[in-house]
Formats: structure tokens, sequence, C-alpha cells
């Protein structure tokens, strides 16, 4: 990992001076337009960038203040796979919305009955004539209620092997027969959804890829979820940060307990192991790879660090944190606090609590679901287990297969 940026006169720096001189204030489309927002990709759609090229980019348009178009589901998992997959036709339909912002995206995967084992899923799509029926639900829509598009997978074939049978669709949010029930969280956020399709019909353009062909689109897309919820904040990428944390505690009654101090000692270490970590994943992402069984072992660490981090907190208000909206009062810039479009976190003087920063209450609250959402800690352990260690699969009590029957199979 070589980090360190060439100095001021480097040509490919003057470059993206001269084109902010000539935008001073540019707009998302113009952004995406300039390929600033996806660099490393394809033209016309990004400038082919090698990685030192996207971190100089990347540098530049901080040092000028501009901030890329937040649109994470669309650019960080929908557009890759688009550009995997899609038809001409569909590119120059999706990605110049997706890359400018304007047409935002969620996810359409989960289900009641098929979250850890998402292969299972019960969503049906049945071929009728130009047009698929769908019928079926999805949960923990994360923004789908702020959504344009969807990415949704859905099985085509019941009569092939669970892995075989399953398609990749592109949906409108507001198609006929598509409806969403809100679940609103304790901490009185609404961030997710569950979708309903009821006979929702789509025409087969939709379909990214060949029929069938789902699953391994939809492990690509699950790849760079994991890499996107391991980054930044501790709250899936979003939130306050390990730096915000420990500045908080500093003018925390406990900053001289020497166990506490050591505990925070403790996170730090983590902290600094994660974000060398998040870097190794960066740099394998700037040379153009697709994230591999690494993303389950970055995301494992990210999400431990998160909660241990924010189960932290009420120790740091003494008594108060044992009450019900008790919480630190350490005040976050808003924007980069929340940091997602998908979430309505109450921000008002009405909110329930209205006396506690809104986001370490809800950073508190909603810890417990980092090991769950985008693939359990379970799931993420046996990735690792089968794809870095090469351990053999559990054996199958149905079957009576032994240990060493389940691997020789497997082999």
């Amino acid at each position: 990992m070589d980090f360190d940026l060439p100095a001021a006169d480097d040509p490919r720096r003057m470059a993206v001076r001269r084109w902010l001189d000539e935008h001073p204030e540019p707009t998302p489309r113009q952004l995406a337009e300039a390929g600033y927002v996806v660099p490393h990709w394809p033209a016309p759609w990004g400038l082919e960038a090698d990685g030192l090229h996207q971190l100089l980019i990347a540098d530049e348009l901080a040092r000028a203040g501009v901030t890329l178009p937040s649109n994470p589901i669309g650019i960080g998992w929908a557009g890759p796979v688009i550009l995997l997959a899609g038809t001409p036709e569909q590119q120059q339909r999706y990605l110049p919305r997706i890359l400018s912002g304007e047409e935002v995206w969620c996810q359409l995967f989960s289900e009641p009955d098929a979250g850890s084992d998402l292969a299972n899923l019960a969503t049906r799509a049945e071929r009728d004539g130009d047009e698929y029926v769908i019928n079926g639900s999805k949960i923990w829509s994360s923004g789908a209620h702020r959504s344009d598009f969807g990415i949704l997978i859905a099985r085509t074939d019941p009569d092939v092997p669970k892995h075989k049978g399953i398609s990749y669709f592109l949906v409108p949010m507001k198609t006929p027969g598509l409806t969403l029930s809100p679940i609103v969280d304790m901490a009185h956020a609404y961030s997710f959804n569950q979708t309903f399709f009821d006979d929702m019909r789509l025409p087969v353009e939709n379909r990214l890829g060949e029929e069938g062909d789902g699953w391994r689109l939809a492990r690509a897309t699950l790849a760079n979820e994991r890499v996107s919820l391991s980054s930044g904040g501790l709250l899936w990428g979003s939130g306050p940060t390990t730096s915000d944390l420990v500045e908080l505690r500093k003018a925390s009654p406990v900053a001289a307990d020497p166990l506490r101090r050591q505990e925070l000692a403790r996170s730090m270490i983590d902290g600094e192991v994660l974000a060398m970590m998040q870097k190794r994943a960066l740099s394998s992402r700037l040379k153009g790879e697709t994230p591999g069984p690494e993303a389950s072992v970055l995301k494992i660490k990210a999400d431990h660090h998160g909660q241990d981090l924010l189960r932290q907190l009420p120790a740091m208000s003494g008594a108060d944190g044992m009450l019900v909206g008790g919480g630190p009062e350490g005040r976050l810039p808003s924007e980069r606090s929340v940091g997602r479009r998908d979430i309505d976190l109450p921000m008002g003087p009405d909110r329930p609590f209205p006396e506690v920063d809104p986001v370490w209450y809800y950073g508190f609250l909603f810890s417990s679901a980092l090991t769950i959402g985008g693939g359990t800690f379970a799931i993420q352990r046996n990735v690792v287990a089968e794809q870095v260690l090469h351990l053999p699969r559990d054996p199958d009590p149905q079957r009576g297969l032994s240990w060493s029957e389940a691997r020789a199979e497997r082999s």
C-alpha cells in the first residue's frame, strides 16, 4: 500500500485544477460526465484511472471543497453490476443518472425467511410473454421509501438447484403492484422497509444478465456491499468515527478512570488496525480487483469495533447513561453524523429526546444491528472459514455425512 501522492505540479493534478477553474461550482451531472465520480471505470463513465490517479482526483476535489453525488447503493452496488452485465441500452439508460445521483437506488435482496441463507429466497418471477409477473416480499429494504429504483433477485426456475434458478432485475419503485410497509426502529428512525410484490409486472428488458445468472451477479453486489459497510463511520460507514468518540471521551467524567482509559486505548488500537485493513481493501479496489472473501474479514472487524465503541457511550455519561434518552451531549455536524439519505433520523426540536445528541443516541441503540445487517456475523465467519481458511463445509446430518466425507465431496 503506497498512498504518498505526487507533487502539486503533477500533470494529472493540473488537469483537475484546470477543470475546476472552468467549473468552480460543478453540478453532480458535470462531475459524472467528467468521469470524476468513478474515475477507475472505463470510458465514457470514467477515466480508466489507475489507483494513484484516482487518489489525486479525490485529493484535488477535496481541496476545492467539492462533494461527489450521494447515491451509495446506486454508485457502489447497482452501478458496478450494470457495468458488468448490462446491455448497452441498460447502461445508457441507468448509469448516467446513477452516477449523478439523480436516481437513487435501493437493494431488494433479503426476505423474511431468507436473510442469512439468501439463496433460499421465495420471491417468484414467472415469465409471461414479454413480462415477468413477480410475487413475494423483501425486508430490511434500506432507503426504499426514498429510492427511484431497486436491484431485485427473484426465483425464475424452481426446478433447478437453488443457486441456479435466480435472476436479477432492475425495478422502478413506482411500479404498480409494489408497496412498502415502513419499519421504524427503536431509536425512532425510519430507514428500513418491507417491500411487497403482488402480481407486479416487469418488462423482460428490466432483467439484468441472462435468466438464471442472478446468483453470480448477487455475489458481486454483496462483495461490494461488505466493503462499503466497513468504511468510514461506526454505523456501516456513516455516523461518528473512532476519533469523534475519543474527543468526546476526553471531556467525560470517567476520563481519569484507568480501566476506562485502557478500554479506550484498546479500541483505538483496534481502530488503527481496521484503518489499515480498509486501506488494503482500497488499494485492491483501486487496482480494479473485485472484492473477494477478504470483504467478510473486513466487515467482521468493522462490526465488532463499532459495537465496542458505541457500547462505551453509557459509561461516558455516568448515571445519566442508564436513563432512556440519556447519553453524551457532544455535538457533531449533522451532515457528517448522519451521512446517509436513506435514514430519516429525528433531528428537530420535536424529536423524542431533544437534549441528547440524536446521532450518539441513535448510534448506541442501532449498534446491535451491525453484526446482523449486510450478512450476519455467522455468515461472514462461514465465508472466511470456507474460502480463506479452506475448512470443510458443515457435515449434512440428513445425509449422514461425516466431516471427512463432506470435505471429500467438496473437493
